[in-house]
């Protein structure tokens, strides 16, 4: 079973890529279905067909389906007893159920619906293949982050989905009460562990694989890097890029020629920027390729005889080595400059920010009892130091390790004073 997503700015050819990778697949007798979860759904569009938002097949190409993900019908049908219990809390406050309802339509409701459908398809067994067209770069990084983030707040912040739901009738009717039936907070407590199972999905590297679409343009290829650095943080595997519209070397005219040049320039960029990604090239043809027949011939300019499920790198994931006190954790973050990142140590969590963009990463136990000794980069990777630090071993240990070296300090543990967990990133991360 395969997943590719493919993402990229607005208005780059990332459902025409789309549906010519799932075109491709299919006629490799793959059973594929390609899904949409970008609420634009312009899949239909290109492919020249009716899509619904169950899987369909594809008149005219044997083993391909394509569906959209139908964000209303979809919440309705997973969340009924939830969104029955918070109408009914927003009711009690005195608040119309019309409007209510409205109200339950949350944010962040199409990419949990979205996720859902994802891991609801591929756990289906009815495809070897899911091409996901995602929506543009924003929208795509909220949708894989969006379990990570919902965890954390359910687990840490709020303990769990019935204190949460507790919490939230309290909040809105002032009534002790008003507690969840065990059958909302049973779905709560469902919907999370779906969500979290979509993650693992998603950042499984021998399952799903992203791939960026971009257009060889300045702007366009900023956008792309930071996105590459972006995923690469929270864990996911970029298995390469697409560069659609690209000037056949024929193409004449001076407008053209001026076009083709600067193309030049920005392919060699796209090189650097992706090394080690599988690149591939779209030529720019004279016609929109829509419909199946016309998609066939777009797949075989990308991909010719190359299978399109092939991964030239090695998956990307975060390594943690080391022994006698002393660790070291990898983390992949291509593309980033030291003045753009923030570490710090929060409990047992350590943040990095990378920009704008930031992600928690629960510490393995053994780094929970270590604190930070320093970060630095090497090849695309941070590497932050931790050492062992007795103060944060359980309370049985510590006093037999020291009761082993007479009372001292555990010898080849720790070699330096404990340091701030909280340290700005400028102190940790060396040159």
């Amino acid at each position: 079973m395969r997943v590719v997503l493919h993402t990229g700015k607005g208005g780059v050819g990332k459902t025409t890529v789309s549906c010519a990778t799932a075109v491709a697949c299919a006629r490799r007798g793959l059973r594929t279905l390609l899904l949409s979860t970008d609420p634009a759904h312009s899949v239909a569009d290109v492919l020249d067909v009716p899509v619904s938002g169950d899987p369909e097949p594809v008149p005219g190409q044997p083993d391909l389906w394509a569906a959209q993900v139908d964000t209303r019908h979809r919440f309705e049908e997973s969340w009924a007893q939830i969104r029955a219990y918070l109408v009914g809390v927003l009711a009690a406050r005195g608040m119309a159920e019309v409007q209510a309802e409205e109200l339950t339509v949350l944010p962040g409701a199409e990419e949990v619906v979205a996720l859902l459908e994802l891991r609801r398809l591929a756990a289906s067994g009815r495809f070897d293949v899911i091409v996901v067209d995602c929506a543009p770069t924003g929208e795509t990084l909220r949708l894989l982050a969006l379990p990570e983030t919902i965890g954390f707040y359910a687990g840490r912040l709020l303990g769990a989905p019935q204190r949460m739901l507790r919490s939230l009738a309290a909040t809105f009717t002032g009534v002790p009460g008003s507690a969840p039936s065990a059958a909302v907070r049973d779905a709560v407590g469902e919907l999370l562990t779906e969500l979290m199972a979509a993650r693992a999905l998603l950042a499984d590297p021998q399952v799903t694989g992203i791939r960026l679409v971009l257009t060889p343009e300045r702007v366009v290829i900023a956008e792309a890097r930071r996105l590459f650095t972006a995923l690469s943080l929270h864990g996911f595997t970029v298995e390469g890029a697409t560069i659609n519209r690209v000037l056949p070397p024929k193409a004449g005219g001076e407008f053209l020629r001026g076009q083709r040049a600067a193309q030049r320039e920005a392919l060699v960029h796209v090189r650097e920027s992706f090394a080690g990604l599988t690149v591939r090239r779209v030529p720019m043809v004279a016609r929109e390729p829509v419909g199946v027949a016309a998609l066939a011939e777009l797949a075989d300019e990308i991909f010719a005889a190359d299978d399109p499920l092939a991964r030239t790198t090695e998956p990307t994931h975060i390594q943690v080595e080391g022994a006698d006190g002393r660790y070291q954790l990898a983390l992949p973050l291509p593309l980033v400059d030291k003045g753009d990142l923030a570490l710090s140590r929060s409990g047992d969590d350590l943040v990095v920010t990378v920009g704008d963009v930031r992600r928690r990463m629960a510490l393995p136990s053994v780094l929970r009892r270590c604190t930070v000794g320093g970060a630095r980069f090497d090849g695309g990777r941070l590497l932050v130091e931790f050492v062992a630090d007795p103060d944060l071993w359980p309370a049985t240990l510590r006093a037999r390790v020291l009761s082993e070296t007479d009372g001292g300090s555990p010898s080849g543990l720790v070699s330096q004073t404990r340091s701030d967990d909280d340290r700005p990133a400028d102190r940790l991360v060396g040159a």
